[in-house]
């Protein structure tokens, strides 16, 4: 079966790039697009995509807000897919809010051809962090310029064993589930089980806002 995108951008020349480059794939099918974030809602909900390439800055209404609206936990029986965000800068606070509101991770504009193309398979198996350095990179940055908005983490934390604490934490620091098995001498599938149940204690839609929290936690510090 086919991955279904629509790319979502108010440059035309970007989503026909993008379009041409994933559509040559034959495991991608690009389904729509969109200039702006109100137009990427109204496709989200008629083409039902697995992956939106979301822009962060439009006009309309920008990527941000079309991000937590497509992926807002309020909404009963709502379709969700996977968003992926695009900026032209490594370092974008709107970025950071999105991957808080549930998006699966950010890719750069002017990354490879193939980059864009693995971005898209991973995002949608189910994957997040497709640069795990990267995007730790750009949460340290912000984790250091702005107040965490802390809500009773060490509570919510509290619900984890130690081992599944010390899974986060990896996670956090930006390993892979190879490197963590490697590290605590665990087979790589008692890693996703326990980053499964981290998931699902924590209320967490990925890695990307398990990794968001453990810094928000403090479990986490940037520099550690």
């Amino acid at each position: 079966m086919s991955i279904r995108v629509i790319i979502v951008d108010d440059q035309a020349m970007v989503r026909a790039g993008f379009a041409a480059l994933l559509n040559a794939q034959s495991d991608i099918d690009v389904v729509g697009d969109a200039a702006d974030g109100a137009q990427g809602l109204e496709v989200s909900g008629r083409t039902h995509p697995d992956v939106v390439l979301m822009d962060v800055r439009m006009p309309v209404m920008d990527g941000l807000e079309a991000a937590r609206r497509l992926l807002d936990p309020a909404v009963p029986g709502a379709h969700r897919p996977k968003v992926l965000m695009l900026t032209t800068f490594d370092v974008d606070d709107y970025v950071y809010d999105a991957l808080r509101a549930g998006a699966s991770g950010f890719l750069l504009k002017d990354a490879p051809p193939d980059d864009l193309i693995a971005a898209v398979r991973v995002v949608a198996a189910g994957e997040a962090l497709l640069a795990p350095s990267v995007t730790r990179r750009l949460i340290e940055d912000f984790a250091r310029t702005r107040p965490a908005r802390r809500r009773d983490p060490k509570l919510r934390l509290n619900g984890l064993t130690p081992r599944e604490t010390e899974v986060l934490e990896l996670i956090a620091r930006g390993l892979s589930n190879q490197e963590i098995a490697a590290r605590l001498v665990l087979a790589e599938q008692t890693v996703k089980t326990h980053i499964g149940r981290i998931l699902a204690k924590l209320g967490l839609r990925d890695r990307a806002q398990a990794v968001v929290l453990a810094y928000e936690s403090g479990l986490v510090t940037p520099g550690q």
